[in-house]
């Protein structure tokens, strides 16, 4: 699979995701510090950190979308 996700999705992506780790985790947001929307925001803010990191959005390549120049 080749790369799909260019500059600027790649820093929305990683500053969403390690926002939602901040607020599941830190306790800021008393609606995500327990239970099941804790572990919501903990596995989507790692999908985004993750995604962002190898800058491939398996979505993205699902429906032929590409944010990165070729």
């Amino acid at each position: 699979m080749s790369v799909n996700i260019g500059t600027f999705d790649r820093a929305l992506r990683a500053l969403i995701g390690a926002a939602l780790l901040v607020l599941a985790f830190g306790g800021f947001a008393p609606a995500l510090s327990t239970g099941a929307p804790k572990w919501i925001a903990v596995a989507v803010g790692l999908i985004l950190l993750a995604t962002a990191a190898l800058r491939l959005c398996p979505l993205y390549a699902i429906f032929g979308i590409r944010t990165c120049k070729r």
